[in-house]
């Protein structure tokens, strides 16, 4: 290469550089997207919302949150990861099913198209039964179940989601077929749970706290390793002789590619958001805590939570076929 265009070269990526670097430095001048993959009025939406009312104030521009439900948590980052420039103004919340629908079938991504930036919290999951099923608790459960293959309805958020797996691996350890009515968001699970349109919903069990204490539901178990305070009287599958512990984390990321001085402008405000007091009292009502992983470690974690993903599919017999 001429002595001439290798200097022009040279110039111009300082050029690109030393823009990049002024645009990173001046992150952000306008209102950040937050992608909600769920719709308005679920846990996840209520505790996000909360969570990005805080940063907000540590960023320094307005969150605004785009609820893009379906796919079990899914669509709405698909699209992100698509379409969304990696320059920090669109962001989205991350599901579990984010890093396991690739595994079960052909996707337009895989968990290696986007920037993790923040883990926050995770779901506390359990099932509930609707007052006008004919069980009472997992015993009378399991016992109509096998008398009555298939006919027992149960709703979750979605094909390929936590609580659906949850509940097949429940299933498949007690030996009985049950129906999976699958929905776009916890708030459409809660709604036909009331209304007696499915006999079980599993979900964030906080959610189901208003249906059971109007009567109208009742907790059949809870997914934790041991009982929570809040839901003393409701045992865990490892109780019922299922010996299973079943957690779903969530955290913040963006499109593959973002600046490292965006992320942790970022991070940096998330941080500070999940220890504000109005942020914990949000969380607590659906009894999230935070767990706090910083953007190495969260990368990292996900993964080994694809290793994990992969070996539970498999085994599920779910798998996408090459």
């Amino acid at each position: 290469m001429a002595s001439w265009l290798r200097s022009l070269s040279l110039g111009a990526l300082a050029v690109l550089l030393a823009a990049g670097y002024a645009l990173a430095q001046d992150y952000p001048n306008r209102p950040v997207t937050l992608v909600v993959p769920w719709p308005a009025g679920g846990p996840t939406d209520v505790a996000v919302r909360a969570v990005a009312d805080s940063a907000q104030k540590y960023l320094g521009q307005p969150i605004v949150i785009d609820n893009k439900g379906g796919g079990a948590g899914t669509a709405g980052i698909a699209v992100m990861a698509a379409n969304a420039k990696p320059d920090g103004y669109t962001i989205g919340q991350i599901p579990i099913t984010v890093f396991r629908l690739p595994l079960m079938q052909k996707t337009t991504w895989t968990h290696e198209d986007l920037t993790y930036i923040i883990h926050l919290t995770g779901y506390v999951f359990g099932m509930s039964a609707s007052t006008s099923a004919p069980f009472k608790d997992m015993k009378e459960l399991i016992a109509y179940a096998k008398a009555n293959p298939g006919k027992v309805t149960y709703g979750t958020p979605g094909a390929g989601s936590s609580l659906h797996l949850g509940v097949e691996q429940i299933a498949d350890k007690a030996g009985i077929k049950l129906t999976h009515v699958p929905f776009k968001g916890s708030a459409e699970v809660i709604a036909a749970l009331a209304g007696g349109h499915i006999m079980l919903g599993a979900g964030s069990i906080g959610a189901a706290r208003g249906l059971v204490e109007a009567e109208k539901a009742r907790y059949i178990n809870i997914w934790t390793s041991e009982r929570r305070p809040a839901f003393k009287d409701v045992p865990t599958l490892v109780e019922l002789g299922y010996g299973l512990v079943i957690e779903s984390p969530w955290g913040i990321a963006g499109p593959k590619g973002m600046d490292p001085k965006v992320v942790a402008r970022i991070h940096d405000a998330f941080k500070k958001a999940i220890a504000d007091p109005a942020v914990l009292e949000a969380l607590d009502k659906y009894e999230m805590k935070p767990f706090y992983l910083g953007t190495a470690d969260y990368a990292a974690a996900v993964k080994e939570q694809v290793r994990i993903e992969q070996a539970l599919i498999e085994r599920l017999g779910l798998a996408k076929k090459e």
